[in-house]
């Protein structure tokens, strides 16, 4: 019952978190989230955006965050939702720059591009795991945290995205 009251005491401290220290936990997660927005738009004006927009969503939803010891996986998590939603958008509308990315993408390799193609390819949870492991180097139970899955599924996923990558390439 004591460990109970503890742990509630803690979550309605973190809940009425001051901007300060939001803010400066969030700092030290911000090269992270562009990491990974950069990683999933592949341009860095997109996963600038991006991360600014992980950044306001989570400042306007701080009170819904129950345990601080879970602030690095959730904000992941919404940075990766905001990386989706852009993918989504840009899949609408057909921007005119995209006729200057063509020149610029056949001086990169092609084995550059052809991990990308693939990748594009894959179901979006096996991208997802695939990209945290090997882009963002993070442990199985980590990515299992961040998208609130069991381990044995993330390993599967990790094992299926592979073989799908091997597939396309």
């Amino acid at each position: 019952m004591v460990g109970n009251t503890l742990d509630e005491v803690r979550m309605a401290n973190f809940a009425r978190m001051d901007e300060e220290t939001f803010f400066e936990r969030l700092y030290f997660e911000h090269r992270k989230m562009y990491a990974i927005a950069f990683s999933y738009l592949r341009t860095e004006s997109d996963a600038l955006e991006v991360v600014q927009e992980a950044s306001c969503r989570a400042w306007m939803k701080r009170k819904r965050l129950k345990d601080d010891q879970a602030f690095t996986p959730w904000v992941i998590r919404i940075t990766i939702n905001c990386c989706m939603d852009e993918l989504r958008r840009k899949k609408r509308v057909f921007p005119a720059e995209k006729l200057v990315e063509e020149a610029v993408q056949e001086m990169k390799s092609n084995e550059r591009i052809d991990l990308e193609r693939a990748m594009k390819r894959m179901k979006p949870r096996y991208r997802h795991a695939v990209i945290l492991k090997y882009y963002q180097d993070m442990t199985t139970s980590q990515i299992a945290e961040v998208l609130n899955k069991p381990e044995g599924t993330i390993k599967t996923w990790l094992r299926e995205g592979l073989r799908q990558l091997r597939k396309y390439l």
